[in-house]
């Protein structure tokens, strides 16, 4: 499966058990890629803020961790970079900014310096748009290109894939296990081990 299937695999998913084996894994690679240190390939340092702090309101941290733990933001910023065509990744960008815009014209200041409440009056919004747009009239497959390229569609999507298919996703909060993690061909084999 490459990488365009995968994303549309992803655009219509709208859990993880619909995912095939094939598709968990490649985006499961996505996770094994990221580097040990944060090294932003997409977003810049603030557009990472934002995405950072939008996955944790998605995902927030409870008695599992939150996307921030599973480190959502590095996923996203490496499918936006190396897997989205430039209208998919303008959109993307576009519509960070506009959450700023939106911001600023309702509070004065960029969405990372809000307080949570009115972080969330914000996201609300944005989220009460996807089904509007789901409204509109016309030919099945445009409402579903318009609702893919919906600013707030999209990273709830990328939030929920980059969560789910990571460690601590799928093991702590699905209390699943990746099996096998790795394959071992010629591990020694150990008397007394199991």
């Amino acid at each position: 499966m490459d990488r365009r299937n995968a994303l549309k695999l992803l655009a219509g998913a709208a859990s993880i058990p619909l995912l095939s084996r094939e598709a968990f894994s490649l985006f499961r690679s996505v996770h094994d890629q990221l580097p040990s240190a944060p090294a932003l390939k997409a977003l810049d340092p603030h557009q990472d803020a934002t995405v950072t702090t939008i996955a944790e309101m998605i995902i927030p941290q409870t008695d599992t961790p939150g996307a921030k733990a599973a480190r959502v933001n590095q996923f996203i910023d490496v499918i936006v970079a190396e897997w989205y065509d430039a209208d998919q990744k303008s959109s993307f960008l576009s519509g960070l900014a506009d959450l700023d815009t939106r911001s600023q014209a309702l509070f004065g200041k960029d969405f990372v310096d809000c307080a949570p409440p009115q972080q969330q009056i914000l996201l609300q919004a944005l989220e009460d748009e996807v089904p509007e747009i789901h409204g509109e009239r016309g030919a099945p497959w445009e409402q579903k290109f318009v609702k893919d390229r919906h600013f707030f569609y999209m990273i709830k999507q990328l939030t929920l894939m980059g969560y789910y298919t990571s460690q601590i996703g799928f093991e702590q909060e699905l209390h699943a296990h990746i099996i096998p993690p790795r394959h071992a061909g010629c591990a020694p084999f150990e008397e007394g081990s199991n």
